[in-house]
C-alpha cells in the first residue's frame, strides 16, 4: 500500500487494485515517512472507501481541520447505526457527523447550547435512530467530559435519518409535518387517539418515514404494481383503503405526488393493522 498524500501522523491517502482512492488511518501510519513510501496491512486500523470522488476529497478538507478522534467517534455511531437500524446509510454521514460532533462538542465546552426545534417529533417517529443518538451521547460524556444533553442526541438522530432517506435537514421539518397530517388523517378518519408506545404504531410510523421521505424526493415506488393484489386488499379492508385514498388526495393536492398502487396497497396494510389493534377498523373478510 503506497502512500499518494499525508494528512496527518495518522491518516494517509492511498489507492486500491482498481485506482479507487481510500482513506486509510492507523496510529502513527505516516510517522517519518514520506508519499510514495510503503505501509504494511498492520498499520491499518481502518479503511474508507467513500462512493465518489466528491466525498472523499471533502473527508480529506475535513480531517484537515479536525482531529482524527472525531472521525473515529462518528464511525463508532454510523457501525452501530447500520447494525441497529439494519439499513444501508449513505456515504456522506462520515464528513457531517464528524463535522457536526466536532462543532457540537467545542460549543457545548464554551456553554452555548442549540435547542433542538425537532426534538418531540425525532422522539416520536424516530426512536430507534433517537435510541442510537442517546448512547452516543453516553458514550461522549465518558470519552470528552461533556455532556451534549438530549438536544444533541436528537441531532445526532436526524443525521442518521438523512443517511437513510437521503434528504437535506431542512427537508425534515416538511416531512414531520407530512407525517404528522398522515397521522391526523387516520386518526380524523377511524375517530381514534393513537398508543404512541405500541410496536404497532411504531411500524406504522416506520413505513410512513420512507413514504414522506419519497414525497419529499418525488421518487415513487416503482415496483410491479399488481391490480388484483390491490383490488384483493381493497375488498379486504375498505375502510383503511378509503383512508389511503384521502392520504392520496392530500399528498397529491399538496405535493403533486400521485401514489402508485404499490404505495396504496401497502399503506391500505399498515393502516388496516393499526386500527385494529384498537378495534375500529372492520374484521378481515373470509
Amino acid at each position: 500500500m503506497q502512500i499518494k498524500k499525508i494528512l496527518n501522523n495518522n491518516v494517509i491517502i492511498t489507492t486500491d487494485k482498481r485506482n479507487n482512492e481510500l482513506v486509510v488511518m492507523g496510529k502513527g501510519i505516516a510517522f517519518q515517512k514520506k508519499i510514495g513510501d510503503e505501509v504494511t496491512e498492520g498499520q491499518v486500523d481502518k479503511t474508507y472507501r467513500l462512493s465518489n470522488t466528491d466525498l472523499s476529497m471533502k473527508l480529506q478538507e475535513l480531517l484537515e481541520d479536525v482531529p482524527i478522534s472525531y472521525l473515529e467517534l462518528a464511525t463508532e455511531i454510523i457501525d452501530c447505526g447500520k447494525e441497529k437500524l439494519n439499513a444501508p446509510l449513505n456515504d456522506s454521514i462520515y464528513i457531517s457527523l464528524t463535522d457536526h460532533l466536532h462543532t457540537a462538542i467545542q460549543r457545548v465546552k464554551k456553554k452555548i447550547r442549540v435547542p433542538n426545534l425537532l426534538l418531540w417529533d425525532i422522539k416520536r417517529f424516530f426512536t430507534a435512530e433517537y435510541s442510537i443518538g442517546k448512547d452516543a451521547v453516553s458514550v461522549i460524556e465518558k470519552r470528552f467530559k461533556v455532556d451534549l444533553g438530549e438536544d444533541e442526541a436528537g441531532f445526532i438522530a436526524l443525521h442518521l435519518v438523512n443517511a437513510q432517506t437521503e434528504i437535506d435537514n431542512d427537508d425534515v421539518y416538511e416531512m414531520t409535518e407530512l407525517m404528522e397530517e398522515i397521522i391526523r388523517i387516520v386518526s380524523y378518519y377511524f375517530k381514534v387517539q393513537f398508543d404512541e408506545e405500541s410496536v404497532y404504531y411504531y411500524r406504522f410510523t416506520t413505513h410512513l418515514r420512507f413514504f414522506a421521505s419519497r414525497i419529499m424526493n418525488h421518487r415513487q415506488n416503482e415496483g410491479e404494481s399488481d391490480e388484483e393484489l390491490l383490488l384483493i386488499i381493497q375488498k379486504k379492508y375498505p375502510n383503511a383503503y378509503s383512508c389511503v385514498e384521502k392520504i392520496n388526495q392530500y399528498v397529491t393536492k399538496k405535493y403533486s405526488y400521485f401514489m402508485s398502487n404499490d404505495e396504496k396497497l401497502y399503506l391500505t396494510i399498515h393502516v388496516a393493522r393499526l386500527v385494529q389493534k384498537l378495534g375500529k377498523c372492520e374484521e378481515e373478510s373470509s
